[in-house]
């Protein structure tokens, strides 16, 4: 077990070593100067010589990289040239709404997949599971960003019911700020629950063909117990792999979504610095949903020894 995790902590330690590379090097060879167009097109250039120096970019781009990389380990991630603020800072006020979001994403498609994918395998070839895959695969098909919109519509202006974007902040009370996620956390969850459930009903559908579970049923067992107590807890390897890739794709779908709503999350920092050329801002945040989505993997990976002893005997 213990040679299990020092493997998985060496590959994620050295994921995110790559991934600070390439994102360093695909901001760096980007067209156009970031201080000029910061400054606009108008400025002096001894303004711009004054704000490259001030941004560091008049140094080699290696001492550049280590100085950024080096800052990241004590997270120093440097002061945004736009707000005037350290980053670390724009990062503490805008994640406590991006990770809430995200969780309630994540625990809202998980709630409703794992259930459809199970009922669907129970009836494989009928009616009911030809409706619920075929809802599934419109889920799958529609883009989060028009199903928020229809949301928004239907519960926010139609209905009144939730407000049609923006966020109260914490401070505002629990019941208020829950509130005005309901409808990004719902617009979010919608592609990934589709997704899982199909991936639940494939899992399963193979794991029901098994000879223990055939044997479990010859013994007697219910049915419902077979399923859900043996089943399903096989069958869940897959399930997790999917789980640990949906917190990705949840976090990159913010980025669409906070904007939709005007939720002053992470997405919308990232937005909003791409826009303004704000680099230290954008490789800071970028690095920090990398870092994240590594350590979701690794518990992902935790998860599957747990699931499997034989992962841990193998290792």
């Amino acid at each position: 077990m213990t040679t299990y995790l020092l493997k998985r902590l060496a590959i994620g330690a050295l994921t995110l070593v790559v991934a600070s590379i390439v994102v360093f090097s695909v901001l760096e060879i980007l067209p156009g100067d970031p201080a000029r167009l910061m400054l606009g097109l108008n400025a002096s250039e001894a303004t711009v010589q004054v704000l490259r120096e001030q941004m560091g970019l008049n140094q080699p781009i290696l001492l550049r990289y280590l100085d950024w990389a080096g800052g990241l380990l004590t997270l120093d991630f440097g002061k945004s040239y736009t707000y005037s603020v350290p980053v670390i800072d724009l990062i503490s006020e805008r994640v406590v709404v991006s990770l809430p979001l995200a969780i309630m994403a994540l625990l809202l498609s998980t709630a409703i997949a794992i259930p459809v994918g199970v009922f669907s395998a129970q009836r494989r070839g009928s009616t009911a599971d030809t409706l619920s895959m075929g809802a599934a695969q419109i889920g799958v098909a529609i883009p989060n960003f028009w199903f928020a919109l229809i949301l928004i519509y239907i519960f926010a202006v139609w209905l009144r019911l939730v407000p049609a974007g923006g966020f109260p902040g914490w401070n505002a009370g629990l019941w208020p700020a829950f509130k005005a996620l309901i409808l990004p956390a719902v617009a979010l969850a919608l592609q990934q629950a589709a997704i899982l459930a199909r991936v639940t009903r494939s899992a399963l559908l193979d794991v029901l063909g098994e000879d223990y579970i055939r044997t479990a049923r010859a013994k007697g067992m219910p049915r419902n117990y077979v399923l859900w107590r043996h089943a399903l807890r096989n069958a869940m390897i897959p399930l997790l792999t999917i789980l640990g890739l949906q917190f990705a794709f949840l976090i990159a779908g913010t980025i669409i979504i906070e904007n939709v709503f005007y939720l002053p999350g992470l997405g919308r920092l990232i937005f909003q610095a791409i826009t303004q050329r704000d680099l230290i801002v954008v490789e800071s945040v970028v690095m920090l949903l990398v870092a994240t989505v590594i350590v979701v993997n690794f518990l992902v990976d935790l998860s599957y020894a747990i699931v499997d002893p034989r992962l841990r005997i193998r290792q």
